[in-house]
Order: C-alpha cells, then structure tokens, then sequence
C-alpha cells in the first residue's frame, strides 16, 4: 500500500481575521495557492471567437460593452484587489466578494437582481497520496457573460474550453446560462473519475485486509471515513441549489436549459449513492478489520490455554516427585525416572488425541 500523507485540503481554515468585521468585509481565507492572479477571458459568438489569455482589468471592463457572449475565468482568489475590482465593474453584492475570497464556502447557489451566483468544490484525486483534493470554485451568471474563480492554475474546464474554440456541442450556439451549466457539469464530472480512482483504492485496501490486516490500515480506513465526510458536506448541498435553481423562475435561466440542470442534479444523486456507497464498504471493512484481529487473536489464545492444558498435569505430576520428603517409595525405584517420563508423555499424547478428535487444534 502506498504511503499516505496528510491531504492539506482537509485543514481546518482559519478564520480569526474575519472577527469583529462587518458583513461583506472583503477578507481572504484559506491557502495561497499561486503567486500572481490570472486573468483569462474568451469572447465568442456563432461566427467568431476571441481569446485573450493574460487580460488585464481594463479588458473585463470593456467586455461590459460589446455584443456577444464572454466568460471571465480567474486563477487566484487571494488577491483582494483584484476580486474588488471584478466585483466593482459587474456590481457583485459585497456578501458575494466575500463568499468568493472564502476557500472554504459551503455550495451554494444565491438568485440576485443582476446575476446568479454558485459556489461548488472542484475535486481531484492525486494517485501519489490517494488523496481527494479540493478547490472552491465560484461562479457568477449574468445576462450575457460568466464569471469563474478558482483558486489555482489547472482544473478540468480543458475539455469544455476545447468545444468552445472548434465551435462543436451547443456551446457557441446557447446563452450565459448553458455554459454555467456546462462549467458545474464539468466539475461535477470530475467528481465520477475521482470517486471511481478512490474506489478502486478502497477495494485494493479491502483485500489487504483479508489477506493480512495491519495496523496502517486501520490508520488508512480512519482517513477514508474522514473523506467521506467531506464529500458529503461538497456533494448534498450542490444536489439541493441545483434543484432550486432549476425550479425557479429566475430570467438568468432559459427554459431549453433547464432540462440539462435536471440531468446535472441526476448526476449528483448518483454521486451522493456512491458516496454512501463507499462509507458502508468502509464501515464494513472496519468491522472486517476487527473481527480478523479478533480471531487472530482468540487462535492464538486457543493455542496458549491448549499447551497450558496439556503441561498442568504434566507439572502436578514433576511437582509432587520435586518435594523433599525421604519415605517416597518411587525415588529407590531404578526405572522410576524413565517410567514417570513415559506415563508423562502418555498422558501428554492421549490429551492432544482427545483434542484432535474434538477439532480443538
């Protein structure tokens, strides 16, 4: 088994510099996780598409006045200015800015005048430490334009930027709405890939288990039933804002678009049964793990109690010729030591035939 290393994603943030600040206080929290912000914007329509992939402010303020669709992604949250600036330009409400610079936000899905915000956690799985990796992901949609941030460089959007440039799917074709949705769906996906590589981990630590259980495994199965308690608290609040989402009557939401939220809040069902899934099978090989100790240890006890049986009369027998009383008849005999080994290892002999044929051994 491969040795695991604490997944930082699972630390509890910090959140002490946020105390005694009033409500849409812009404050990051969680970990830097790159060095400078990256701006990268995409442009399109059905005929034309355009990318500028180190933008700049003043090119997502003049994407404000041009015709077409446009989605503003973000790498690296911790830079407050940035994230005050974006929010200025779209007239973000100052409790979304702050949600937004949180890591740690809990997936939700807010309905406002101007835009419909979403916060989702982006899942990996790192096949060195098999470890589920997090990022928060947040996303605003508006009548003509999304906004993405991410905490880092690198996510699984790759796929949906590539349909994007060679105008294949829908994309090019539907509103703001669609490619929201095509971004949860993206991440959700990822969800599928990670929970099967974290599967296939699972049943590799189960049969470990049956063959020769240790002691890390029991430290291994503690960390499993720590991610599935993470993924949980990422997957069933997502389940419930999809489906507020998909039911309200918010403009921001075309109704051709809707019937794609209810195959993405399916999907999300799916995961969360795989979730439970997998914390019973953890659960079981808790169970499993004990219950092979358990009789490991009651046959080694078998063992012990039965040599201890076999020696008690064997040991009453040398304690009564040990005592150093002179009138014992037995202690003149010539064969009285080779007769009293014989009628030990009979006796000895005859009690391992009696549990032999009682299938004690």
């Amino acid at each position: 088994m491969k040795k695991v290393r604490r997944n930082r994603g699972r630390e509890v943030l910090r959140r002490g510099k946020k105390a005694g600040l009033p409500p849409g206080t812009p404050v990051f929290v969680g970990e830097q996780k790159q060095d400078v912000a990256k701006i990268s914007i995409m442009n399109y329509s059905m005929d034309k598409i355009e990318e500028i992939p180190d933008a700049g402010l003043k090119d997502c303020e003049r994407m404000k006045d041009i015709s077409g669709m446009f989605w503003i992604n973000v790498n690296g949250i911790h830079d407050i200015d940035v994230i005050k600036a974006l929010g200025n330009t779209f007239m973000l409400h100052p409790l979304t800015t702050e949600d937004i610079l949180n890591t740690d936000q809990r997936p939700k899905a807010e309905v406002f005048d101007n835009y419909i915000f979403f916060a989702l956690k982006m899942l990996t799985y790192d096949e060195e430490t098999d470890a589920i990796h997090n990022e928060n992901v947040s996303i605003i949609l508006g009548d003509n334009y999304v906004l993405s941030f991410q905490e880092r460089e690198g996510d699984v959007l790759d796929p949906l930027r590539g349909r994007i440039r060679s105008s294949k799917g829908r994309v090019r074709s539907r509103g703001a709405d669609y490619l929201a949705y095509a971004i949860m769906d993206g991440v959700v996906d990822e969800y599928f890939v990670a929970l099967e590589k974290l599967g296939d981990h699972i049943e590799q630590i189960d049969d470990e288990i049956v063959q020769a259980p240790d002691a890390i495994h029991m430290k291994e199965l503690h960390r499993l039933k720590r991610e599935m308690v993470f993924l949980r608290k990422a997957v069933w609040p997502l389940r419930e804002n999809i489906s507020a989402v998909e039911k309200t009557g918010s403009r921001f939401i075309d109704d051709s678009t809707r019937p794609f939220l209810r195959d993405l809040y399916d999907h999300t069902i799916q995961i969360i049964e795989m979730v439970e899934t997998y914390r019973d099978i953890i659960g079981g090989m808790h169970d499993t793990f004990l219950s092979i100790n358990g009789n490991r240890m009651n046959e080694v006890m078998k063992v012990l109690t039965i040599i201890g049986t076999i020696f008690i009369p064997l040991t009453f027998i040398a304690g009564i010729y040990g005592m150093n009383f002179e009138n014992m008849p037995e202690l003149k005999w010539t064969w009285g030591y080779f007769g009293l080994l014989g009628v030990m290892s009979i006796l000895g002999l005859t009690m391992l035939a009696i549990f032999k044929k009682r299938k004690w051994l």
